[in-house]
């Protein structure tokens, strides 16, 4: 189920203000590391590709080992954010079932919390599979909705949001199934971030991760829905307060990435 009713040409001036609240640096890390890998073992700058780049931050963590940072992004909004990150990124806007790339181009490709916004996700991984060159690596971040149902308050004051994410989100094993099929080998997955916050009584109405164009599970919603779900907040807060009880609204996000190898590219032609 593709977001596609999610408007980012109109989130991208705000959307960076999630990370005032949590830069995610152990996501930077790890791209960071897997690029050093590369560096290293070349001794050359790899070349690599973000898929769903949004504003270019994790393009922007990467500058430092290696100028050659490619982001493709299917919102036209969001590529103007990431040009003005910096203009020495090569950016092209596209999706991320048919990438406007040659084959054997690039040393990683990578996406952070946006396979779930690919209309064809398993094409992505095939994609990702013709771009890389030998001994290239894919690496795919993000979250799978299963493991953090009853670890996230708005999976339960916002009715729609859970299920609609199991339908957008696909598992970590079905995941590892396209990139096995797409030919890849010697995938490994490992948590590289854990958002903890928990929200403390009123303290939630704070959180700016309830303003509806900070997350794609609140901007899905139809605006009804929206305020449904604070007045679902509100009113289990006024019942807390009566029975003189504080409630407590967890937030323990574990994010993954599952990183895959290519000892052999295929040629320039697609599945």
């Amino acid at each position: 189920m593709p977001d596609a009713h999610v408007d980012y040409d109109r989130i991208a001036p705000t959307y960076d203000r999630r990370y005032a609240a949590n830069t995610l640096e152990g996501i930077a890390r790890a791209l960071v590391a897997l690029v050093q890998e590369f560096g290293a073992a070349r001794r050359s700058a790899p070349r690599v590709l973000e898929v769903g780049c949004g504003t270019g931050r994790w393009l922007a963590a990467l500058q430092a080992v290696t100028p050659h940072g490619y982001g493709l992004d299917r919102s036209t909004g969001m590529l103007m954010q990431a040009r003005r990150q910096s203009a020495r990124f090569h950016l092209a806007r596209g999706r991320a079932g048919r990438l406007p790339f040659p084959g054997g181009a690039f040393d990683v490709v990578y996406c952070v919390n946006a396979l779930h916004h690919f209309d064809q996700q398993r094409a992505f991984i095939s994609e990702a599979r013709r771009l890389l060159r030998p001994g290239g690596a894919l690496a795919v971040v993000g979250m799978d909705p299963r493991s953090v149902h009853r670890r996230w308050y708005v999976y339960r004051y916002f009715a729609g949001t859970y299920a609609t994410d199991l339908a957008r989100f696909p598992s970590w094993g079905q995941v590892l199934d396209w990139v096995i099929a797409a030919g890849f080998s010697d995938a490994a997955w490992r948590i590289v971030e854990r958002v903890v916050d928990h929200k403390i009584g009123r303290a939630v109405l704070d959180d700016p991760f309830l303003d509806k164009a900070a997350t794609s599970q609140l901007a899905l919603l139809s605006d009804e829905a929206y305020a449904a779900g604070w007045r679902r907040i509100e009113a289990a807060l006024d019942e807390a307060d009566a029975a003189g009880d504080t409630l407590v609204f967890p937030v323990d996000l574990p994010m993954g990435m599952l990183t895959a190898w290519c000892i052999g590219s295929p040629s320039g032609s697609r599945d």
